[in-house]
């Protein structure tokens, strides 16, 4: 009984302390990434659309000497990377992890040259060994969470009866470890470690200083409530609902879904939807264990549970609706992001699964009902459920590396403004990236009212590449503002942007500045 205490203390304490988040995004840099300096910054200042936590912040000088004298600073949402004196002439990289409060790692590269550019490349920031873990790890969760603790939920309240809990069991020993390895690699992907720093503190420490840290323990504590609740103790189901009560819980408290806005919302509906998938896909494998050896017992199993199901897999198709539409905002999303991509696919299975209980609940049980020997054919059935649920599990730990489209921050056009006493011309470049980009002239006199010119013309340069002078017309649109479609800018660099506005057929206005084009 000390021991259950402890462990419903945990979930308690743990559980409320979770604060409202959302996924981070890097929304500025000084200097801009790409930029050419005459002299090196005192710092480099990352601002993201939330507070973050720092994890490995690395700096390679123009030497492409990897330096460990930086000094990091935070302050809500910004982190400054103090820059060493002695920062040599060239190419420098600055890379940051960071963690955002949902418990997903961000991370990137800043670049920028003093004086002319080197060859200094970001460091990899892809580790396929650490990202195939993490995969694992949570897969191994949902099994323990879903198919462990949904299972012995299933024995305890709906069978009453644990007969076929040798699944539900290898599930929970599987996903207690999981649940620790996940809070260990996060740790080590937001410091950019490799897994033998599993051993020391630091991930540790990091990876629980985020929202997922006390999420996994709320889950760790859920499974050894389940593994207790599989004894005869007479105070078995109440373990059982309890820890049945963690999975929606520790499922609420981080992640994308859950930090969504509005979380009045969202955190509701991912608790919801995470007791849902563990009533249901914990039902299957004990289903499937009952009917290897039928008894007159297990139809009217079969039935109650069919009638419970019902509800359940209307909360649970509510739920999912409601959150897919908040993280995909746009329907296009499922096509165009790789985030809807995978929802597009987690669908796809989630729709032959609704398929295969359909032809359980209105096939397969009325033919148990007439003869015994139908229960092989459900029994595929259920397992074939089983191997579907598998994959779902598959599919949706993918979205660990997917940010949703609700947390992408668009592209801001570049935007530059020339002005003199006689006039002053406003420039936007989109997307302002190396390669194709669209210029907007807003040409106005020094008294800010509209200029009326003949024609307009623009003129780039990169003398830095040697690239001469590249001369496009600009027409006038609709919108009173001169457009000049599809111009090619086949390198990152300072461009010299050069615009001549014809008055009158004796009067041109000139105006020019540079263009800072990042990688």
């Amino acid at each position: 009984m000390r021991l259950l205490a402890t462990l419903v203390t945990l979930l308690i304490l743990v559980g409320t302390s979770t604060g409202a988040s959302a996924h981070a995004a890097l929304i500025s840099v000084e200097p801009a990434s790409g930029s050419m300096l005459a002299s090196a910054p005192k710092a480099v200042e990352l601002r993201f659309n939330e507070a973050v936590t720092p994890g490995a912040i690395q700096l390679i000088d123009g030497a492409g000497r990897a330096r460990d004298d930086v000094h990091v600073t935070t302050s809500g949402e910004g982190i400054s990377v103090a820059m060493p004196a002695d920062l040599p002439r060239g190419t420098a990289v600055v890379s940051y992890r960071v963690i955002s409060q949902d418990g997903h790692p961000v991370a990137g590269s800043v670049i920028f040259s003093i004086g002319m550019p080197t060859g200094t490349q970001p460091p990899a920031s892809v580790d396929r060994g650490l990202n195939a873990l993490i995969w694992l790890s949570r897969i191994g969760l949902y099994l323990g969470l879903f198919v462990g603790i949904g299972g012995v939920f299933f024995g305890r309240w709906i069978a009453w009866s644990m007969t076929g809990m040798g699944m539900p069991r290898i599930a929970l020993l599987v996903g207690l470890p999981s649940a620790l390895v996940s809070l260990g690699v996060l740790g080590l992907d937001l410091l950019g470690l490799q897994p033998a720093a599993l051993v020391t503190a630091a991930p540790w420490k990091i990876a629980f200083a985020t929202s997922a840290g006390p999420a996994l323990l709320v889950a760790v504590a859920a499974m050894l409530l389940a593994l207790i609740a599989l004894g005869r103790a007479w105070y078995a189901r109440a373990l059982a609902v309890i820890a049945f009560a963690g999975v929606g819980l520790s499922l609420a408290m981080t992640g994308h879904a859950a930090t969504a806005s509005p979380e009045v919302l969202t955190r509701p509906a991912v608790f919801v939807h995470g007791l849902a998938v563990a009533f249901w896909i914990g039902a299957l494998a004990p289903l499937a264990a009952l009917l290897s050896k039928p008894t007159p017992a297990v139809l009217p199993l079969i039935n109650r549970f069919s009638r419970i199901a019902i509800p359940v897999v209307a909360a649970l198709a509510l739920t999912g609706l409601a959150l897919a539409v908040i993280q995909l905002e746009k329907p296009s999303a499922l096509v165009e992001t790789r985030y809807g991509l995978v929802l597009t696919v987690k669908l796809a299975l989630v729709m032959l699964l609704l398929g295969l209980a359909a032809l359980n609940r209105y096939r397969l049980t009325p033919a148990l009902a007439k003869d015994q020997a139908a229960a092989p054919a459900l029994k595929r059935s259920i397992l074939f459920e089983c191997g579907v649920a598998l994959g779902i599990f598959a599919v949706v730990a993918g979205w660990r590396f997917t940010p949703p489209p609700r947390t992408i921050v668009p592209e801001t056009p570049l935007a530059i403004h020339i002005h003199t006493d006689k006039a002053m011309f406003q420039v936007l470049v989109s997307p302002g990236k190396p390669g194709m980009d669209d210029f907007v002239l807003q040409l106005m006199t020094g008294e800010a009212t509209p200029l009326q010119a003949k024609e307009a013309t623009l003129t780039l340069s990169l003398p830095e590449r040697g690239i001469e002078p590249m001369e496009r017309d600009a027409k006038l649109g609709p919108d009173g503002y001169w457009h000049v479609r599809n111009v090619e800018l086949p390198f990152a660099g300072r461009w010299h942007v050069r615009i001549d506005a014809l008055v009158t057929d004796f009067e041109k206005v000139t105006l020019e500045d540079d263009l800072e084009v990042a990688p």
